[in-house]
């Protein structure tokens, strides 16, 4: 395990200026937020500024079938560890604590607390025979997905593990007491208290009928519903004594949704947030529609909110996308990976028909996972970085118009909202504004945003609900400034 602690917080007579301001008595939320390769642990203070942040890793193990899986055991330890330390630390004063977590996993616990199987990889391979077994007996591929809102992912519907479970290994499943996604089995830990949310629960688990709101009906006939604790509200707290402090833990939530709770804190008129890293997620909480086949067959999933309302989304490989290119760009101009961070927008450099050639072709494929048409494109049509780069751009946003209009139909929206790299992208912010012209488009920056947002989902609990929240979003707007049209 290798860790780093971002703050000083040793006691002595020349302690930090961090210390001396909290002289014990300004009110902590500490917030566990745990990815795939990094696990951090932040405190925020009243005013939701970070002023701790530490930042481990963990070697992954293997199951017994010898795929990489997270260790379960060292994660439990390091949460208990560290949330000891930060209680015992006199300068902190931590009144809640609160975790966000990835989803499509599930911790299984005996009768005992104790993780009763490892805890499996949501890229673990899922077996075509028992998948077939599973929708033969069910209805269907198209049936299940459109009513549980999600698109067929094998092992990343988290519902199917619990299939797969039962069916192989019958003697381990019925061995079972709980089954808790990662984000509550976290809260677990320190709470003793089992629960299930609907953040976890509703994103592409095929676990939740979202037209009946409830569990679907294959959950209840295998039973496995019975191994569920009761659903909690997403802002509940289970009270603990720890050290000196009576201390609010949060159930915890799923990072996606938590990244969202900022926004639907802050903004009230209809908006899209696109949240842009190796995948740019179109989030749209204001689409209550049915997914319709076409939708699902393009990405498009549904997952609930920590309000249990649905959030229609849809994904574009872009960041992956932009990843590759800038390599072959820099190789081809003979300049460094990173020199697309200099391009401001020229709108002199774009080809329009080109575009417009590549948004006719996009509706008959998959926008998703498909590669761009610029990496079609011979680079030696290019006569500089720039003009390239631009085309480049152009043939990204062509695909994230079709994305995001795929959460915006049926649901007009005021505002687009973009987080995350893109973000920062002048090219790709000033020709999302074209492409947009009905819509105010904002580049948003907020730090840390689903550690964040399981701070906020307890606001009321350690501050109360007449005490007014932060303005905590930055946004820069891109007014549209071309005739380019989408």
């Amino acid at each position: 395990m290798h860790t780093i602690n971002q703050s000083k917080n040793k006691r002595s007579d020349s302690s930090s200026p961090l210390e001396r301001r909290l002289g014990g008595e300004a009110a902590l939320t500490a917030i566990f937020d745990v990815g795939k390769t990094n696990k951090k642990l932040f405190l925020f203070d009243e005013q939701y500024n970070i002023l701790h942040e530490e930042s481990s890793k963990f070697e992954e193990i293997k199951d017994e079938d010898g795929f990489e899986c997270e260790d379960v055991h060292a994660l439990t330890e390091w949460i208990k560890n560290s949330f000891d330390k930060v209680c015992s630390n006199p300068s902190f004063n931590v009144k809640a604590v609160n975790f966000s977590a990835y989803g499509a996993s599930f911790v299984h616990v005996d009768e005992n607390g104790n993780p009763a199987t490892p805890l499996y990889n949501y890229l673990k391979p899922y077996p075509e025979k028992l998948k077939q077994q599973f929708y033969n007996t069910y209805g269907g591929e198209s049936l299940i997905a459109r009513q549980t809102a999600s698109p067929v992912l094998g092992s990343l519907n988290s519902g199917m593990q619990l299939y797969r479970l039962k069916c192989e290994q019958p003697d381990v499943f019925k061995r079972i007491q709980y089954s808790m996604h990662l984000p509550q089995y976290l809260s677990y830990i320190l709470s003793s208290k089992p629960t299930c949310d609907i953040t976890s629960i509703g994103c592409h688990t095929q676990l939740w009928h979202f037209q009946k709101n409830n569990y679907h009906n294959w959950v209840q006939a295998e039973e496995i519903d019975k191994k569920f604790p009761a659903i909690f509200n997403s802002n509940a707290v289970i009270n603990i004594a720890n050290h000196k402090n009576n201390i609010a833990v949060g159930i915890g939530l799923h990072d996606s949704s938590a990244a969202l709770i900022p926004y639907l804190k802050l903004f009230k008129e209809p908006f899209v947030l696109i949240s842009t890293g190796t995948w740019c997620i179109s989030l749209n909480p204001f689409n209550t529609t049915v997914l319709s086949d076409y939708e699902l067959h393009n990405d498009c999933l549904c997952y609930l909110s920590y309000e249990g309302k649905p959030v229609k989304a849809s994904r574009l490989f872009a960041g992956y996308e932009h990843e590759q290119q800038v390599k072959k760009l820099a190789a081809h101009f003979n300049t460094g990976e990173d020199y697309y961070k200099t391009i401001v927008f020229n709108h002199s450099l774009l080809k329009q028909s080109d575009r417009q050639h590549v948004i006719k072709n996009i509706s008959s494929q998959s926008a998703m996972v498909q590669q761009s048409a610029f990496a079609n494109r011979p680079l030696q049509n290019f006569k500089t970085y720039e003009e390239a780069y631009h085309q480049f751009m152009s043939d990204i946003i062509a695909q994230q118009v079709f994305s995001t209009k795929l959460v915006l139909a049926n649901a007009p929206v005021k505002q687009i909202f973009v987080d995350g790299g893109f973000g920062k992208n002048d090219v790709y912010m000033n020709l999302l504004a074209a492409a947009f012209p009905g819509i105010e488009v904002f580049a948003a920056s907020i730090p840390q945003a689903s550690a964040l947002g399981a701070a906020l989902a307890l606001h009321n609990h350690v501050q109360g609900s007449a005490s007014a929240i932060p303005n905590l979003i930055n946004l820069k707007y891109y007014p549209c400034k071309t005739m380019l049209s989408l």
